[in-house]
Order: C-alpha cells, then structure tokens, then sequence
C-alpha cells in the first residue's frame, strides 16, 4: 500500500498541529480560525483512527501523552518541512528577515560583537534579532535559528555547539566577603539573581534544596543582571564564559560550577534550509571554530 493512503485525514492532523504548536484547543481553533470544540472533535477523530491514545485528559490542562509527543514531532518536522519546501519553490523566503532567538546574555556577548562581520558578508540577507530569555519555537514564519543553552538534545531539530561552557555559581568578593562556602544553603540569606524569561537560579536553589533565598530574586535582563552583579548587588547563576574573564581578575568569585550541561548550540529545524539560514549557520558555526583556535 502506498503510504500516504494510510494516513489520517488532513484537517485532523493540522488540528492536531495547530494545538502543538499553540498549546491549548482554544489558541488552536482561533489559529485554524474554526471553534474550539471544532478542534477537539478532530483530535478525538485522530485517536480514533490511530487507536491511540494522544492526550491525557485526566488533569486540569491537557497533556501529550508518550505517543503524543512522538506524533507531535513527527507532525511538526512534516508540515515544517513542507513549508520551507514551498518557501524555497515559490521564492517567498526572499522577502522575509532571518529570524534569530538568543538570549540577551548571548546576544550581547557573543553575537553582537561578530554581526558585523556578517553584515559585510551577507548585506543581502535582512536580520530581526529577538533577545530573550523565553524558549521561543523554531518554524515556518516564524523564528529560523535559534542560539540555545542546554545539552542540545532538542526534539526535531539540528544542533551543534557553539560555546562549550558549564553553569558556574558567582558574586562579587564584597558581597559574600571571607564567608567560607561549602553549600549552597550558605548563600541563601543572600539576594539572587537570574536572566528574566529564564529559571536557572531557581532551579539551581530547588536542585540544592533550597526552595528560596531569604534575601530574595530579581530577574531582569542578561545584560543588567551581569552589572548589577558586578556591583554587589546578588549572586547569580551563568554560563562560564560569560564570566571567565572577571573571574581570573578578580572581579567575581567562583562559587560552585555545573558542568551538567554543555554550553550554547546554533539550533535549526530539521529539513530543507532556506539559503539565508545555510548562510548564517554556516557563518557561526565558523565564528565559534576560529574561537577555539590557540592563539
């Protein structure tokens, strides 16, 4: 049998998308521009044909079940690449600005400083930074790449590694003065710090057991986080080479470093890339090589 016969309806499976994409059958009706119950009428039609289960509807909000995500994945890689696909036919990628998400921490110390190297490289190819601390998805119309912390194991994408840097734990000498420090709980009277749109100093204070500090969190953005902890003003978690530099001056003091995870990634969906995409993975990708090299 040809394999495509066996496949669900359509409408079904772009329901199924459209709440994948959207995270909720409401946001997915209003996407698809049908109602909601519209919605949930073709994901209960999708089980029914595969024989499975693809969402737990036993809590409060709806949830992808083992299955689910498989399909989730599939789906999206599917109808994404179909869509760059159609792009790259029709020309319209041509019109349209390479979308880049990172973090502010990221854009600031590591792509601002080299964008104008591809700008004289590329003048041809228009660029929308989105500096953010929020995960943002990777897709057709909307983001291209995106300039991620983690480990690189991403469902339905491509990674590679950019900056090799584990987690490290900082403060300014004055603010923890000749304090020893053996555990995290012995900074937990100080006030900490975290890149807004980010959890990593909560999660590190969870992972520690420490539920809070007692001398409170601030989030705000990369940038203004590193200077105010420059200044004294709390301890913070960050990705060591963004920090190595104040550290062997002096500046910061090393508290404790996680090298769980492994450092900055170049992230693209996984499929056909558009020629601007190509141009600019392939730019970084060659920035973070000619850092490695000894000097």
């Amino acid at each position: 049998m040809t394999p495509w016969l066996s496949l669900p309806p359509l409408s079904a499976l772009r329901a199924f998308a459209a709440y994948v994409e959207t995270g909720s059958v409401s946001a997915a009706g209003a996407r698809l521009n049908v109602s909601h119950a519209a919605v949930s009428q073709q994901l209960r039609a999708l089980e029914t044909h595969l024989g499975v289960r693809l969402l737990d509807r036993s809590g409060r909000a709806l949830e992808l079940t083992t299955e689910g995500r498989l399909l989730a994945d599939a789906v999206t890689a599917g109808f994404g690449g179909i869509a760059r696909v159609v792009e790259l036919l029709t020309g319209a990628e041509q019109s349209r600005p390479l979308q880049v998400t990172t973090t502010p921490s990221f854009a600031g110390g590591w792509l601002m400083p080299r964008l104008a190297d591809f700008r004289s490289r590329h003048p041809e190819i228009d660029l929308a930074i989105d500096p953010s601390g929020a995960v943002k998805p990777l897709g057709p119309g909307g983001h291209d790449v995106a300039l991620r912390y983690g480990n690189g194991d991403w469902a339905g994408t491509e990674a590679h590694l950019l900056v090799d840097s584990g987690l490290v734990v900082i403060a300014a000498p004055e603010l923890v003065g000749g304090r020893a420090v053996g555990c995290v709980a012995d900074l937990a009277d100080l006030p900490w710090m975290q890149e807004l749109g980010t959890n990593e100093a909560t999660d590190f204070l969870e992972r520690h057991g420490v539920a809070r500090g007692a001398g409170g969190l601030t989030s705000l953005p990369g940038n203004m986080m590193i200077d105010a902890v420059r200044d004294g003003q709390g301890v913070a978690v960050i990705a060591r080479a963004f920090v190595a530099a104040d550290i062997a001056a002096g500046r910061l003091r090393l508290l404790f470093e996680d090298d769980s995870r492994k450092g900055y990634f170049l992230v693209t969906p996984q499929g056909v890339m558009r020629p601007a995409v190509k141009a600019f993975a392939q730019w970084a990708l060659r920035q973070a090589a000619q850092d490695r090299r000894p000097t």
